[in-house]
């Protein structure tokens, strides 16, 4: 796996697995940036978004993680920016073809819809798989740009 950094953020609902996903990444060596939320509290999933999809697109950080509950809002604002590539996964093969085909460069994940074990599998494979390029590289070009 190589040296990457990684944006993390997650609502309430997401909050418990995303400090799985940071064990996972000190397991492995990763670095990360945890945009929030920092509790279970309630709270809204774009004050957290927002920034995580910055530090993507600036390049501050390589890829992003984020989770919700079921990984719909949190994706949609992800998606509102420039150069960000969300893609919800649920299963280690969608990780996989979002990666290969369609270079997504923040995973979601639907936290209240995915087991924990699943989910650490979909993320080693998100963090595994490179994008294919060639004639998927096309389709990437033509996504509308602001």
């Amino acid at each position: 796996m190589e040296k990457q950094n990684i944006a993390l953020c997650s609502d309430h609902a997401g909050y418990e697995m995303k400090e799985m996903v940071k064990g996972y990444l000190e397991a492995n060596g990763l670095e990360y940036t945890d945009f929030g939320t920092h509790s279970t509290e309630s709270c809204d999933y774009p004050d957290y978004a927002h920034p995580a999809a910055l530090a993507v697109e600036s390049g501050k950080c390589d890829r992003g993680i984020a989770l919700c509950g079921s990984g719909n809002g949190i994706a949609m604002t992800l998606n509102k920016h420039q150069g960000i590539r969300a893609a919800i996964c649920w299963l280690p093969e969608l990780a996989s073809l979002a990666r290969r085909h369609n270079d997504a460069n923040v995973l979601v994940l639907p936290a209240r819809f995915i087991e924990p074990a699943v989910a650490m599998e979909v993320v080693n494979t998100y963090l595994n798989t490179d994008f294919e390029g060639g004639r998927h590289q096309r389709r990437i070009e033509k996504m509308p740009v602001r």
